[in-house]
């Protein structure tokens, strides 16, 4: 009767089939990564298949490994997309939480061949995971108020998530990175204000964390490479030559003079809105999207530090390091919160140069 209803080649498992199916797929997966589990886990070497593709890469984290194999096993892909969540939530473990599940299916296939049906196996995983947190929560010990302790509690964390990395070697010293960069976040859980830049080159103990924020722009032709005591206007807006944007017409001109005048107007326009800027004080102008030549030109004269193209993660990160608002209009200076920083200045990192802003 259900052939009637689904597509020709639709196959349909039922009962001991379906379970079978299931408990084969996830078990397989779950001892796909078990061997690479732990500080003496060993690598895989996974090798694409693509017809323009036949790259090489050797990793052991687990997420990495599952997410590059293909599946057409459903209890597989549960198995798989826990790991992501797992990767996506925490960033760690996800290893583990594939093999636990995969030896949770092993015991419960014994079950399930003793004539246990599954809402019952299902029902005393429950029972044994309320007993778990209430043991887990029990064991606890909290040493927030004790900076000390507390420190010394997030370095063995890191130590022992880095064990299984590629940086085992230096574990010690990146988990006193780690744990420095979250103790400056001082009780916030917000991660995205923690910033990673990766430079090609060097070597590992040549990484470091930045006493103030890092940006990876340049600063505009001309313009001053350091700025003591800075204000700070932060913009998302066009500074491009405004071009006149009604779609679907065409101006018709009879001479070049005419060219001349509206381009004119335009660069007019954008002289306006740089006056605009300047009036708010700022001797700094960040801006998310790109800024033109004119309006460079402009900062340049009046001494003012133009950094362009700071994209959305950068201008949001500035916006809650210095202090400062995000705007794009700029009619009212008097309800524009400027932000304050005590240096920014231009320093090499390797062979690249960046933006530092400092105190």
């Amino acid at each position: 009767m259900e052939a009637a209803f689904m597509d020709s080649g639709t196959t349909v498992d039922k009962g001991e089939n379906a379970r079978l199916s299931s408990f084969v797929g996830a078990i397989a997966i779950a001892d796909l990564v078990k061997t690479t589990l732990g500080p003496k886990g060993m690598d895989k070497i996974l090798q694409r298949i693509g017809e323009h593709d036949q790259s090489v890469s050797v990793t052991n984290d687990g997420a990495t490994i599952l997410k590059s194999i293909n599946l057409d096993n459903a209890a597989a892909k549960v198995l798989v997309d826990i790991a992501r969540v797992q990767d996506d939530e925490v960033g760690d473990g996800t290893t583990s939480v594939a093999v636990l599940c995969g030896e949770l299916l092993r015991e419960a296939e014994d079950l399930i061949n003793q004539r246990i049906h599954p809402q019952t196996i299902a029902e005393g995983w429950r029972l044994a995971r309320k007993a778990a947190r209430e043991a887990l929560e029990a064991a606890a010990i909290d040493n927030s108020a004790d900076e000390a302790r507390f420190r010394e509690d997030l370095l063995r964390i890191a130590r022992t998530t880095l064990s299984s990395k590629l940086l085992t070697y230096e574990k010690d010293y990146f988990a006193n990175l780690a744990v420095d960069a979250v103790m400056r976040l001082r009780g916030s859980n917000n991660l995205d204000h923690i910033q990673v830049l990766k430079k090609p080159g060097g070597q590992l103990r040549d990484s470091y964390l930045e006493e103030g924020f890092l940006l990876n722009k340049k600063i505009g032709v001309g313009q001053p490479k350091r700025v003591e005591n800075a204000n700070i206007l932060l913009a998302n807006t066009s500074m491009d030559t405004d071009k006149i944007k009604i779609y679907g017409s065409r101006v018709r001109v009879d001479s070049l003079n005419k060219v001349a005048e509206i381009e004119e107007a335009e660069k007019a326009r954008m002289r306006q809105k740089c006056e605009k800027i300047i009036s708010h004080g700022c001797n700094v102008f960040i801006n998310r999207q790109l800024i033109y030549n004119l309006p460079e030109s402009i900062f340049t004269e009046k001494g003012i530090m133009a950094i362009e193209h700071a994209d959305f993660d950068g201008i949001e990160r500035l916006a809650a390091v210095t202090g400062g608002e995000v705007v794009s209009t700029f009619d009212r200076p008097d309800l524009v919160t400027m932000g304050e920083c005590d240096v920014i200045e231009e320093v090499m990192i390797g062979e690249d140069k960046v933006i530092r802003f400092g105190g």
